[in-house]
């Protein structure tokens, strides 16, 4: 367990094999905060030790936003100096590298406002999957902060240039619709439906084998760099670790034997 407590604007819940993570600022439509970016830290560290967490789950509390952007409330007291910015840099980023490096899959459940930070939150996430309605962009033109290669590099490989070029140049908000039609998410869904469609996503991908699905998400993380780059040895030996798995021969058999397999991860 955690081994200390964490803020109550972020929030974690254990449903089976699911993990949800919950930013819980709403009166400031979940703005993100240092304590909640420490928050966020803990929670992943936990949850990527329990081996019973299979997928992680996303999601902003109050309906009105998933993240909308970093508590700018703070920034006077806490983004003041060149140290100040330093440690709320290296604080937030290390909280998104724990999201974003983690071997198990991760879902980003976006409903009303996905802006600045929430964006490269939800980008972070393996898969997004928003509500009809929600609303992205990143304002970062409008408050003339500069934007980190990491961030504007992933955001070009999810949507290309030309679309990364208009969504910073313009700073303006995109609808769900929009989003979709570039890639920014996976699925648009009704409102009144995505908490369901979300839940089956994860169910869904919790079923599987877990080696298989973390290899996948290896490979794929190497097939989006540079040649140059990738790790191939990496590559083959985690197809390898799956055909030499317990799960393996579980899944032949439950094929053979027509039922559902029951995936152990080893």
């Amino acid at each position: 367990m955690l081994d200390q407590p964490l803020t109550s604007k972020m929030l974690m819940e254990k449903d089976g094999a699911i993990g949800r993570i919950v930013f819980n600022n709403p009166a400031r439509h979940n703005a993100v905060s240092l304590d909640m970016w420490q928050g966020l830290a803990q929670i992943m560290a936990e949850f990527e030790a329990d081996d019973a967490i299979r997928v992680i789950v996303l999601s902003g509390a109050g309906g009105k936003a998933f993240v909308s952007g970093a508590d700018i409330s703070e920034f006077k007291e806490k983004r003041s100096s060149e140290e100040a910015i330093a440690l709320y840099n290296k604080t937030s980023e290390a909280a998104r590298l724990r999201l974003q490096d983690t071997l198990k899959p991760t879902i980003a459940m976006i409903r009303g406002y996905c802006i600045g930070g929430g964006m490269g939150t939800a980008i972070a996430c393996d898969i997004r999957i928003a509500a009809e309605g929600s609303r992205f962009g990143i304002p970062a033109a409008k408050l003339g902060l500069g934007y980190a290669y990491d961030g504007i590099k992933k955001l070009v490989d999810l949507v290309g240039p030309a679309y990364a070029r208009e969504i910073f140049y313009t700073a303006r908000q995109f609808t769900a619709e929009e989003a979709l039609r570039i890639g920014l998410v996976n699925r648009v869904v009704p409102g009144d439906e995505l908490e369901d469609t979300v839940k089956a996503t994860a169910d869904m991908i919790a079923a599987n084998a877990p080696l298989t699905v973390r290899a996948c998400k290896q490979i794929i993380r190497e097939a989006v760099k540079d040649e140059s780059q990738r790790d191939m040895d990496l590559c083959r030996r985690v197809v390898a670790e799956c055909f030499a798995s317990e799960d393996y021969v579980e899944g032949r058999t439950a094929f053979m034997e027509k039922r559902r397999p029951v995936f152990k991860g080893r």
